[in-house]
């Protein structure tokens, strides 16, 4: 008997060894994929006019987010959020990082790829990356727009495509991280105006446009798109939604490209895939800011381990900031102790594996957003508490005009805005330049009943209760993820000499907080 218990024994061991090295070999790798500035123009999220195939069928084997949102509306700062699980604040990537704005994230800042490089993970880049220092988010194989061509490396999905295979196809056999950063449906006005306003010209094989090999353009009719309630619906507004989805085509075919190398390298059933986009669509109301027309992002997940939940919507409010606590849980990896500016660093993301298994019944209740620039001029900083119910908008810098960029300054449907209000037309818009340029201090909105954001609530009395509780909770998010902003703009925050172990936000006198008498009067300060 006690041999055969012994035998018993083994034989469960064996099994259980089995389903361990199976589970593991299945978790092997993660390919991200990141549009840029991409939106909800898919049938994916019921928008039956531009057509995604490469996406919809991706889709069929994902979970389907429909709450998913950035955590601030810029190009670099998305970014750097993505690959380090720390918004933009934190991480210090305030600002694009090229050219004459030269943000960078803080030197100490683990970032994804440092992590899974020092764990024996395989790590690659292909197109935009638009973060730095190199140090700071380092790739064993890299082809980005800084040895490149960012029309090339980021637009032509052909090219694209033979660097993912020269990847997959290369002798080493550790698990891979692959993030590729598409330049589409990104603006190209400001930059090649010769290529149209979203770049939707180049490579369709007209004279002097050049040819991509793998990219059968589709042409839409303006009279046929549909135009999000955010953007004034014009003839001009509609021709520059037309030529966004033409890009959006591209791009959507660079995505079945990419997971069409996946299958061919025999690693498609051993992969994660994540699909979503940096920030907002490039229209009014989107990139730039923090309404949900900025915030909200398409997120597709497909795990080869849970296909019973392939196909399947969630409707958890998750964050760009939650794709690096679930990539390290993929891999079996934890995040490190350390400090950045003497202060303790702590993941405010969670991994998503969960809701890849079952639909939560509790909690994925709120999202938090800040933004402080684009460009180096647009310095208009605000900080954002989302949940299900309201959101609270603090706009610090609310005494200046909402500041425009340069791709946007340049594009049909702000033109278009700028010429009907100097001739005093209709915009046919549910704002004016105006009220769009000029905003008060506080937001709040009740997105149940004002899903488009029209009504600001906050200096109604009758939401008072609301609103302190909400200002509280996102002062809590400030204070854990070490906001240099925290006191602003009614104050100044003092955290070292005599305020070292008890930082304080001392004011300034100037007249702001008048208005937030009714409202949380002081802010908090602690010290990690």
């Amino acid at each position: 008997m006690i041999i055969m218990y012994k035998h018993y024994t083994l034989c469960l061991l064996s099994i259980f060894l089995f389903i361990s090295l199976s589970y593991c070999k299945r978790l092997q790798n993660v390919l991200v994929l990141i549009g840029d500035d991409a939106g909800f123009e898919s049938p994916v999220y019921n928008n039956n006019i531009c057509k995604t195939p490469n996406l919809m069928k991706l889709a069929e084997r994902s979970v389907i987010f429909k709450q998913a949102y950035t955590s601030v509306s810029s190009c670099s700062p998305s970014r750097s959020a993505i690959l380090s699980g720390l918004p933009q604040h934190q991480n210090g990537m305030y600002g694009l990082h090229h050219k004459v704005h030269h943000f960078n994230s803080f030197d100490k800042v683990k970032s994804l790829p440092l992590l899974l490089q020092k764990a024996g993970i395989r790590t690659g880049i292909i197109g935009k990356k638009h973060v730095g220092p190199e140090y700071v988010y380092p790739f064993d194989f890299s082809q980005t727009e800084e040895n490149h061509s960012i029309l090339q490396i980021g637009r032509n999905i052909t090219y694209m495509k033979n660097y993912l295979h020269q990847f997959l196809n290369s002798n080493d056999t550790r698990p891979f991280f692959m993030y590729i950063g598409f330049h589409d449906p990104h603006r190209c006005g400001a930059t090649h105006p010769e290529y149209g306003s979203f770049c939707e010209k180049f490579g369709n094989g007209e004279p002097g446009m050049g040819s991509i090999v793998d990219w059968q353009p589709v042409h839409y009719k303006p009279d046929d798109v549909i135009v999000p309630y955010f953007v004034q619906d014009t003839p001009m507004a509609r021709a520059d939604i037309a030529a966004q989805y033409t890009t959006i085509s591209r791009l959507d075919q660079g995505i079945g490209l990419m997971i069409k190398e996946l299958e061919l390298a025999g690693v498609l059933d051993d992969t994660l895939i994540i699909y979503s986009s940096d920030n907002g669509i490039p229209f009014p109301n989107g990139r730039t800011n923090l309404f949900d027309a900025g915030m909200a992002e398409p997120m597709l997940i497909s795990s080869p381990y849970n296909t019973h939940r392939w196909a399947q919507q969630s409707n958890a409010m998750v964050s760009l900031v939650d794709i690096v606590p679930t990539v390290l849980e993929w891999f079996g990896l934890h995040y490190p102790d350390y400090k950045l500016n003497k202060q303790l660093v702590k993941l405010t993301g969670k991994s998503l594996l969960p809701i890849l298994s079952e639909e939560p019944v509790s909690g994925w209740d709120h999202v938090y957003a800040s933004h402080d620039l684009h460009e180096v001029t647009m310095y208009y900083p605000m900080r954002v508490l989302r949940n299900r119910q309201y959101k609270l908008i603090h706009n610090l810098n609310y005494k200046m005009p909402f500041p425009i960029d340069q791709d946007f300054y340049l594009s049909p449907t702000f033109q278009d805005i700028l010429t009907r209000t100097r001739h005093k037309e209709n915009l046919n818009w549910t704002k004016s330049l105006k009220t769009y340029y000029y905003r008060p201090q506080w937001e709040l909105y009740d997105i149940v009943n004002d899903s488009q954001e029209l009504k600001n609530l906050a200096y109604n009395k009758q939401y008072l209760d609301v609103i302190k509780s909400l200002r509280i909770e996102l002062n809590q998010w400030q204070n854990v993820t070490a906001d240099p902003w925290i006191c602003a703009p009614t104050g100044v925050l003092e955290a070292s000499g005599t305020y070292k172990t008890h930082p304080s936000c001392l004011p300034l006198d100037n007249g702001m907080d008048e208005e937030d008498d009714e409202l949380v009067n002081r802010y908090t300060v602690h010290i990690n």
